[in-house]
């Protein structure tokens, strides 16, 4: 993936889930900054809540179960824009 990618954040208007998306976007801009080219939220409907690196799913509400932790997709989304990104205290959370 290259240093541009853009994260989408799919999320259901019925369950009213806008609140959740805003928060995983501003801690995803927080932590990347200019590494990304964006976090952008689309609404949907039937359930939806998908998380998109590019074309890539990297978490998807109705197979993975439930909603992310934060730490979970932090690493997920590092693994495909900077690799090589040190995490801190969420890293040394996974290892413990």
């Amino acid at each position: 993936m290259t240093s541009l990618s853009t994260v989408t954040i799919r999320y259901c208007l019925d369950c009213r889930w806008l609140l959740r998306a805003q928060w995983y976007q501003g801690e995803l801009l927080q932590t990347f900054g200019d590494a990304l080219g964006g976090v952008t939220l689309m609404p949907g409907h039937g359930g939806i809540f998908r998380i998109e690196v590019g074309a890539e799913t990297i978490w998807n509400r109705k197979t993975d179960g439930g909603f992310p932790e934060i730490g979970e997709l932090k690493r997920r989304v590092r693994d495909l824009v900077a690799p090589e990104m040190s995490l801190g205290h969420t890293d040394r959370a996974a290892e413990g």
